[in-house]
């Protein structure tokens, strides 16, 4: 069947948020009331390929937002933490970076992969929104292996964790929050990943044998994915004409190549380009395959300005089609 018109969507949401059209029980905004059908109008209206800093302040900010999981690399000094800082001075909501379990908001990679991707099917359950995963170093490395778990690459079934209390449900299937149907995690497809600066010299140097042949395969259960890579990067082992990420299906897959004077240690640096008005205003314009001129004032600091700016492209394009997605579905639009 082919999608209802975006009319008829419209016509749909204004009238259940009117009161004119049963509400579906159960189905509350988490965290939220019922938001005003001129910002759902709003909302639709958006093109999600360019949504400007008032879009995401006086719109975006009125609907939940998919969680974030930030993964770190493997040197422990090196956290996620710079970069969640730069998101949520560029206006995405904290709680919705911060693990619950410890009120950090970057994650070890040194975790199990079947345990957060089983994370990341009881957030969908719970929450309603698929989670987004962003991975720097072995970050990326652990991001894209969630990915094959995902796609059932080492296993056909994966459990239920429960992030809070860390502990599993003993079942591998959760119950579709839009759907209502019995939805196994292996089968479960994410809308956007990212590896920043991952190679596969540390794969072999780690012993992380298995990941050596599928870190630049990308399957389908991802959406949308984007790598980036410094060509000499000598830590991650790589290289000029380094082999690219690929799909192996029908995912969007991107390959990013970002200034050499970028290092990979000081990648997850970028909180001060939110707080610049001319890198704030550059990363605001940035549109992926453009080349935009970086700000070249002498008192400004561009460091790691690309990938700050691409990421939060793709974040906020999933935050509003995710917002979008559980609007229509909230009322069951056909």
């Amino acid at each position: 069947m082919p999608p209802a018109p975006v009319s008829a969507i419209v016509f749909a949401l204004i009238m259940a948020l009117s009161g004119a059209a049963r509400a579906d029980e159960g189905a509350a905004l988490p965290g939220r009331g019922d938001p005003d059908p001129a910002i759902v109008l709003r909302l639709l209206a958006l093109d999600p390929g360019h949504v400007g800093a008032s879009d995401v302040a006086d719109v975006l900010a009125q609907f939940p937002a998919p969680r974030i999981i930030l993964l770190q690399g493997s040197f422990g000094p090196v956290t996620m933490e710079p970069f969640a800082e730069y998101l949520i001075a560029m206006g995405y909501p904290e709680d919705r970076i911060r693990n619950p379990r410890d009120g950090g908001h970057s994650s070890s990679s040194f975790g199990d992969s079947r345990q957060l991707a089983g994370e990341l099917a009881w957030y969908y359950e719970n929450e309603r929104m698929f989670p987004l995963v962003i991975g720097h170093s072995q970050g990326g490395m652990l991001a894209i292996r969630v990915l094959h778990d995902l796609a059932g690459a080492f296993g056909d079934a994966i459990p239920v964790w429960n992030p809070i209390t860390n502990a599993s449900l003993h079942r591998t299937a959760i119950v579709d929050p839009v759907s209502g149907e019995l939805q196994p995690v292996v089968g479960l497809r994410l809308p956007y990943a990212a590896a920043i600066a991952t190679g596969k010299l540390p794969r072999l140097l780690l012993g992380q044998w298995t990941m050596i042949s599928k870190l630049r395969r990308i399957p389908d259960s991802v959406v949308e994915f984007t790598g980036f890579a410094i060509e000499w990067d000598l830590i991650a082992g790589q290289f000029p004409g380094a082999e690219p990420y690929a799909a192996t299906g029908s995912a969007t897959v991107r390959n990013v190549t970002l200034p050499a004077a970028y290092t990979h240690i000081g990648l997850p640096q970028t909180e001060h380009l939110a707080g610049n008005a001319a890198t704030r205003a550059w990363i605001e314009a940035y549109v992926p395959g453009t080349n935009a001129v970086t700000p070249d004032e002498n008192d400004v600091d561009t460091t790691n300005l690309v990938h700050a700016a691409d990421i939060w492209h793709s974040v906020k394009k999933q935050w509003c089609l995710e917002a979008r997605r559980l609007m229509i579905a909230r009322q069951r639009v056909p």
